[in-house]
């Protein structure tokens, strides 16, 4: 099938190049003539494991092409996908201009019948905002407009897209529903299904799972902060409830608050989209609210093992991103304890395997940028772990230990083993769990 992708951000591009690795001709479409050159070259602008082993290989093929021209794009390709931002508002609700004003432009180009796919996430109702939008010019007949969420976990995004759990099509005309069913078989030859709904349900779908998830998460943030005023154990409290079949044993880890691209925005949105109908939904404000108030928990333990007192301190950060194996910065915990540790009068050091360039670029010489983990901890105070890097779980203690003025960690994502700490002599504050007290430090 001929396809194009309107927007090579990380959906666009995740999205682009793996339907180019079932064998269609895609184009991908942006405005920004830097990116595409860059990509016309084979260079990807984001990181995504995997993706630039099928990038390459479908560019190769002359199956993935970059272009600025939209018609070019659009004229040969059966399906259009919109992938565009959706940054929120003031407000909190969906900016739609990008998608808006790329319907405009479509409906003053198509002269045959073509699909238009909102892939990015929006709004319930968006679907038929941008039919109205075509329809100013175009036939009925010309187009349908369908509403696809991605459910694409930034780290194993391309593993989402070429094994999806389901693919979600909204859509109520049958032409449409035989297309995109030709499209997506490939991805679901193992049995997962295929949802076929009406457009609002599936814009509802994407928020709707989104805000779960991430009320999930802040559940368990309150969970573990009221375990540490207990003298629980977080750990054993979420074993025991993931072994419950009717609760699951995903997102119940607690941690310094969820961040990227999706959850904060998406949960916004449904929010705004529920006041906007005069509906007062109550747990998606707790759930924001709680998020907020989470970002600042490491910054309170090391404030409060500092007496209050961080100036002159050197803190080492491991870890930028919001979640490990992206690149990805958007709405990170790990810029909010930065800003608060910098205000306290910290210097801080910071390493992160992938993160570190888009963060320089925010706090240039403010903060110190490492080579590798231990270089951040050299003279180092302490050290504050904020995500939850692979390389980060088995390091080698003792060097960490040389390395630092004093065997300090405060662990934002509950990386290590308590006995473990204790064992290697480290003071040791994480969340939701108990104090492990280092040698020196035991009172």
């Amino acid at each position: 099938m001929n396809i194009a992708v309107v927007g090579t951000g990380y959906v666009g591009l995740v999205t682009g190049t793996c339907f180019a690795e079932t064998g269609n001709n895609v184009i991908c479409v942006d405005i920004n003539e830097q990116k595409v050159e860059r990509l016309k070259k084979g260079e990807i602008p984001i990181y995504e494991p995997g993706l630039d082993v099928l990038f390459d290989r479908n560019t190769k093929e002359g199956r993935l092409h970059f272009t600025t021209n939209l018609r070019e794009a659009i004229e040969p390709s059966q399906i259009i996908f919109l992938a565009l931002p959706t940054p929120p508002g003031e407000d909190g609700s969906a900016d739609l201009s990008y998608i808006m004003g790329v319907a405009r432009d479509l409906s003053g180009m198509i002269t045959e019948y073509k699909v238009i796919v909102d892939k990015s996430t929006v709004p319930v109702g968006t679907s038929e905002k941008v039919a109205a939008i075509l329809a100013e010019k175009l036939p009925k007949k010309m187009f349908d407009v369908v509403s696809n969420p991605e459910f694409l976990r930034e780290g194993v995004a391309v593993e989402d897209f070429l094994k999806p759990d389901r693919v979600v099509i909204g859509t109520r005309s049958e032409k449409a529903s035989r297309l995109m069913k030709q499209l997506y078989e490939p991805f679901v030859r193992q049995g997962n299904p295929i949802y076929f709904m009406d457009e609002r349900s599936a814009e509802m779908t994407k928020y709707a799972a989104n805000s779960y998830l991430a009320a999930r998460i802040t559940f368990m943030n309150e969970i573990a902060n009221l375990c540490e005023k207990l003298g629980a154990n977080v750990d054993q409290v979420r074993i025991g409830m993931g072994s419950d079949s009717r609760i699951g044993k995903r997102f119940l880890f607690p941690g310094i608050g969820y961040g990227g691209s999706c959850f904060p925005k998406d949960v916004q949105a449904l929010a705004k989209t529920a006041s906007n109908y005069s509906y007062d939904f109550k747990i998606l404000k707790s759930v924001m609210k709680v998020n907020t108030i989470q970002k600042s928990v490491l910054t309170k333990k090391i404030r409060r093992f500092y007496k209050n007192d961080l100036s002159g301190r050197t803190i080492a950060v491991w870890g930028l991103a919001f979640k490990p194996n992206t690149d990805d910065i958007r709405e990170a915990p790990a810029l909010v304890i930065i800003d608060e540790l910098l205000a306290a009068g910290a210097h801080v050091q910071a390493f992160d395997p992938e993160a570190m360039p888009n963060v320089q670029a925010i706090y240039g010489d403010r903060v110190q940028f490492v080579a590798n983990m231990y270089d951040a901890l050299n003279g180092a105070d302490s050290l504050a772990i904020m995500t939850e890097w692979s390389e980060f779980r088995n390091p080698d203690f003792g060097r960490m230990r040389n390395l630092l003025k004093e065997a300090v960690i405060f662990d934002g994502r509950n990386v290590y083993d308590l006995e473990q700490m204790k064992a290697h002599g480290f003071h040791y504050i994480s969340i939701g769990r108990p104090k492990v007290k280092g040698k020196k430090l035991a009172d």
